[in-house]
Parts: structure tokens; sequence; C-alpha cells
């Protein structure tokens, strides 16, 4: 796998997605990032389907080597999703404050 910064790229593929079938969807690959920590106690620290990384226990994954095309095309398709998820969010976030603003703003009118 490919070395970058000094870590090499890790992906893996789903076998158990048992209690997270919306954030793991079973024989997907998924991007790993480094954690030395997790994985002394056995877990992967996995982006899913949200975009964002999460701990999830390495017993549901098997690791995978790709050919470096496969690995940029998913590493690139995580972070649109990544991007995509976070600019919803902001957007989601500037609605609720638009209706606190206008709900604030009817009371003080009230």
């Amino acid at each position: 796998m490919k070395k970058r910064n000094g870590t090499a790229k890790q992906f893996v593929i789903c076998i158990d997605n048992s209690g997270y079938p919306a954030s793991l969807e079973l024989h997907k690959i998924y991007s790993v990032l480094p954690d030395q920590r997790a994985a002394e106690d056995d877990y992967l620290r996995v982006i899913d389907e949200s975009g964002e990384d999460y701990l999830y226990s390495a017993k549901r994954f098997l690791p995978v080597n790709l050919p470096e095309q496969a690995q940029r095309s998913i590493v690139r398709k995580v972070r649109e999703s990544t991007m995509l998820a976070k600019a919803s969010s902001r957007s989601s976030n500037r609605i609720t404050r638009k209706s606190r603003q206008r709900r604030h703003s009817r009371a003080a009118r009230g």
C-alpha cells in the first residue's frame, strides 16, 4: 500500500455489520485511519457511511490489498462524502439558527 506522510493507507472489507446496519455496509471496502491506541485494544478507526471516523471492533473487518488506482478512487470518494456531510451539517445549522432568530423576534414583538 502507498505511504503518505510516513503512514501506509489501509483498507478493510466489512464482514459483520450486526448492530450497525446504517453505519456499516456488509462486504463494502472502507478506509482505515491509523490509530495505534485503538489497535492495541483490537479496534480499527474506520471511515463509515456517515463520512466520519469511528472505532469498530477489528473482528468486523478483513484487511484487503488494493491496486493503487482503486485506493485513490476510494480515498477521493471518502473525501467527497465527508465534504458533502459537512456542508449539509453547516446548512442545517444555518437553518436552525435562522428559525431560532425568527421565533425570538416574533416573541419579542409578541
